[in-house]
């Protein structure tokens, strides 16, 4: 990814859906969209998981978009996701950044936010966006309503991390494939064992991040005990953890569901969870 360059998917209401490589002064970026959207529904911002495909997260955008919200879809690429962030190089700021950016972009920065955040990687970006809206003067004043977690946040689970990273490279040739994943547990055993006393100076763990962030939108965390790759025990001490920062937050387990197959799995039920909250946010 260029680094002056923005990879999303858009969708309004009433319009059809396009995907832009958004460059800054560039003669295609909008600027009265947001307005002729006048939605009263939240932006529902997607974060994706590592990997994902815009196709995947078409399919919970559709949640929201049919029920007259704009939606924003993003997944930050797989290599920051895996290796910048495992050496605590906070490379996913300036890709938060941007992605708020967008709101004014779309001149929707009045709207309610809903952010809908996927795995690990969902999550490392949502902390600088978190970040972003405490210490940033232009982003202080939106509106967060509230976040939607599903299958994450797990904290510092290699066999997981190792299961997702070949999960993303399972169409690259097999020694390629070997030479990454081995790369990547060297990363991991480095960053967390010889270099964290010298990260945690200027880098704090993502899941430390949430466990302490000072948001207090309201929080739903939908994940299952049969997830391989985010174990249920963190999002459960995650939950416990928020519930004391006196957050609204509520959990669901699906039990049987794999990492992020809870929509496949049982979609009338994910989308009434989600749809409910969303409108529990917009009426707070």
């Amino acid at each position: 990814m260029a680094s002056a360059e923005l990879d999303y998917t858009i969708e309004i209401p009433d319009q059809p859906c396009w995907s832009q490589s958004m460059e800054r002064g560039s003669e295609n970026s909008p600027s009265q969209s947001g307005k002729e959207a006048g939605t009263r529904q939240p932006v529902v911002i997607l974060l994706g998981w590592g990997g994902c495909l815009d196709k995947n997260l078409a399919k919970y955008s559709a949640i929201y978009h049919k029920r007259g919200c704009i939606v924003i879809r993003y997944t930050a690429p797989w290599h920051m996701v895996f290796f910048s962030e495992s050496l605590g190089i906070p490379s996913l700021r300036a890709l938060a950044q941007k992605l708020l950016e967008l709101l004014f972009d779309y001149e929707i920065e009045r709207e309610p936010l809903l952010f809908h955040v996927f795995s690990n990687a969902g999550v490392m970006l949502y902390r600088y966006v978190l970040e972003l809206l405490q210490t940033h003067r232009r982003f202080c004043h939106l509106r967060v309503v509230g976040a939607v977690f599903d299958s994450g946040p797990g904290d510092s689970n290699l066999v997981g991390a190792l299961r997702a990273l070949s999960t993303v490279l399972k169409h690259w040739p097999a020694l390629l494939r070997l030479l990454l994943l081995v790369a990547f547990a060297l990363v991991v055993v480095l960053a967390h064992y010889l270099l964290a006393p010298l990260t945690a100076l200027f880098h704090t763990h993502f899941y430390d991040q949430l466990q302490d962030a000072g948001s207090r939108w309201p929080e739903l965390y939908l994940y299952s005990r049969a997830d391989d790759v985010v174990l249920a025990r963190d999002v459960e001490r995650m939950v416990e953890a928020r519930l004391a920062q006196r957050v609204p937050v509520r959990s669901v387990d699906f039990v049987s569901s794999a990492h992020v197959s809870h929509l496949r799995d049982y979609p009338t039920y994910y989308t009434s969870l989600c749809v409910d909250f969303m409108h529990s946010c917009v009426q707070c």
